[in-house]
């Protein structure tokens, strides 16, 4: 997308999330869901293609623009970003990287139409050590039959699509080149989906488990018609997801913070507005440094994946401190509105369940920092 159609688009979407998707938000809360005609809406602003090729319907936008688009949607609640983001980030990515063209010409323009789309990996058993995944893809003359449980997939009450990491060799293999990448409909015989799961936060975006018994899905299912690439397929995809998930933690850290100020000046104690004590202020200045801190680090990342450079741990990094700095924020402002902040009267309370959720998900801070330093020690010892 050029630069000006791009900087028209977000301006759009900016208008957009503050006068139709904030006040929606007491609404999405009432029913665990996001409202259809919304739904109808952000397909008709091509959202859920924005990184889809332009051959396949899509915007092509590049990860900058990607992820700079998902920080101005992060202002609003993020049940918005999580219903599109499998779809432009996590299994986009999949497809275009690795599927064949058939596979690409099949998926990807219903992925831009709006076809809501999971991605699973985590099981009961095997979340941090996900390439220790019990589900099994056993080959049959016609394809294969996928057994298994999927657990905390998001968007799983209403995917159409969801691309399934399964074990394709009885024991684990150098590189990981035991797991497989499939590409399930669930509206095949075998695939049900289980109760959404009852969850602290971040209402609307609704997870689930994925349940498989003997899904039978032909040759073609299996993603790049390879066997042995599930887990390079995954790490691969899990860059932009956390590049994502790092803006959205920035977005949401800027309406936290926006919340905060807003209190600080309306509130009055000891006969003056609290704005005026100085360690309300060291609060603001502090979440307000973190904030930019987050954003400067996501955008070289991003400037750094559009040049094609390795950037496993900068996203790493920037996912690890944008995650942890979205909750500092939140804690900060339920702290500023104090005896408030603790009523589901005012948002704070809300702002702060919501936000934590963004250090598990896309690797946990514990698991991206142990990853992050097995990855600098190497390079050293290299």
């Amino acid at each position: 997308m050029d630069s000006d159609t791009y900087d028209l688009f977000l301006e759009q979407l900016k208008r957009y999330v503050r006068e139709k998707l904030v006040p929606a938000e007491e609404l999405l809360e009432s029913t665990g869901k996001i409202p259809e005609d919304i739904l109808s809406e952000m397909t008709e602003m091509g959202l859920f293609g924005i990184t889809i090729p332009l051959a396949y319907g899509g915007s092509e936008m590049t990860i900058t623009q990607y992820i700079n688009t998902i920080m101005e949607l992060s202002w609003a609640a993020p049940a918005f970003r999580s219903i599109l983001t499998m779809n432009t980030g996590m299994v986009a990515s999949a497809l275009k990287n690795f599927g064949t063209p058939e596979q690409k010409s099949n998926w990807l323009p219903q992925l831009a139409a709006g076809a809501i789309c999971s991605f699973a990996l985590t099981e009961p058993g095997s979340g941090s050590d996900s390439a220790n995944l019990k589900t099994q893809a056993k080959r049959i003359k016609d394809g294969y039959v996928l057994t298994g449980t999927k657990r905390y997939i998001t968007n799983a009450p209403f995917a159409e699509l969801v691309l399934v990491m399964a074990r394709t060799a009885g024991e684990n293999l150098p590189g990981n080149q035991h797991v497989s990448a499939f590409l399930v409909p669930t509206d095949l015989p075998g695939v049900t989906i289980g109760k959404p799961d009852k969850k602290m936060g971040q209402d609307g975006s609704q997870i689930a488990d994925v349940i498989l018994e003997g899904v039978v899905v032909p040759p073609e299912a299996l993603l790049g018609e390879v066997e042995g690439n599930g887990f390079k397929i995954a790490m691969a995809s899990l860059n932009t997801g956390r590049l994502s998930v790092a803006a959205a933690a920035v977005g949401y850290a800027k309406r936290i913070l926006d919340c905060g100020i807003q209190y600080s000046l309306e509130r009055e104690a000891f006969g003056e507005s609290i704005s005026n004590f100085q360690l309300i202020q060291a609060m603001l200045a502090e979440s307000e440094t973190e904030i930019y801190a987050s954003q400067c680090m996501i955008e070289d990342a991003s400037r750094r994946a559009d040049r094609g450079e390795d950037v496993i741990v900068k996203a790493a990094a920037a996912k690890m401190f944008a995650s942890e700095m979205c909750v500092r924020v939140a804690n900060r402002v339920v702290q500023i509105h104090g005896g408030a902040g603790y009523l589901c009267e005012y948002k704070a309370e809300r702002f702060f369940r919501d936000s934590l959720v963004y250090k598990i998900y896309e690797g946990t801070t514990q698991i991206l920092q142990l990853m992050i330093a097995k990855r600098i020690l190497k390079h050293y010892g290299s």
